[in-house]
């Protein structure tokens, strides 16, 4: 980011902290402006508006209209604003909203001046910035999200731990319709073999009837791909 004057909205309801973050911006920097300031995310939408701002430094819960709305209408009207929510919450419903609906950045009030200062730059460069500790809780779900769907899968279709690499790859192709001559081009491997690969998946699966393992593959394709 070069050295030409960025324009900030503030939006808090919290006056102190608006002006104190102000203070803060253009007394220790020499490009950042703030140019507006709002206390809900209604003036917020205004403010992006009348103003067209580089960066907005949104609260999250705030009256009239909150962060994350207001950041969905922002982002959707004007793509090129910066979005950094700036919050004293590390709630995982609204860091997934705000990001989800264009937010750049996720971070804490308690950030230090001069973080913040670097982080705002960074996102002008393009980049994603999240609190560590807010970062981490989101790995730590997306995590223990994926274990449980996958018991659930396990649970479902107990045969799938059964299968190798080679019968999903079969099965997956089997959901496409194909007949094992099919198969046996797409997979570059003999039909014979195909054809035993088939028969073991039907053994495993307790299913003999073809078109019955080609609906089944079908349905559970997307648990075929990933598991």
């Amino acid at each position: 980011m070069d050295n030409k004057e960025v324009r900030i909205v503030l939006v808090d309801d919290q006056l102190l902290f608006v002006e104190s973050i102000k203070a803060v911006l253009e007394n220790i920097t020499e490009d950042f402006k703030i140019v507006g300031m709002a206390a809900n995310g209604i003036e917020a939408i205004e403010c992006a508006k009348q103003f067209k701002p580089d960066v907005i430094l949104m609260d999250v819960r705030m009256p009239e209209m909150d962060g994350v709305e207001a950041t969905r209408i922002i982002h959707e009207k004007f793509p090129d604003i910066h979005i950094m929510v700036l919050t004293t919450f590390e709630d995982d419903e609204y860091v997934g909203e705000a990001l989800k609906y264009g937010a750049a950045g996720y971070l804490l009030k308690n950030i230090p001046p001069a973080e913040l200062i670097s982080s705002i730059r960074a996102m002008l460069d393009g980049a994603i910035l999240i609190h560590p500790s807010i970062a981490r809780n989101l790995v730590t779900k997306a995590y223990s999200d994926y274990g449980h769907k996958n018991t659930e899968i396990k649970n479902k279709y107990p045969w799938l731990a059964d299968l190798n690499r080679r019968e999903k790859e079969i099965l997956l192709l089997m959901s496409e319709g194909l007949n094992n001559r099919e198969i046996s081009d797409r997979s570059f491997i003999a039909e014979q073999t195909v054809r035993n690969y088939v028969s073991k998946i039907y053994n495993k699966i307790g299913i003999s009837e073809r078109t019955k393992v080609n609906k089944l593959a079908r349905e559970i394709r997307p648990e075929l791909e990933h598991f």
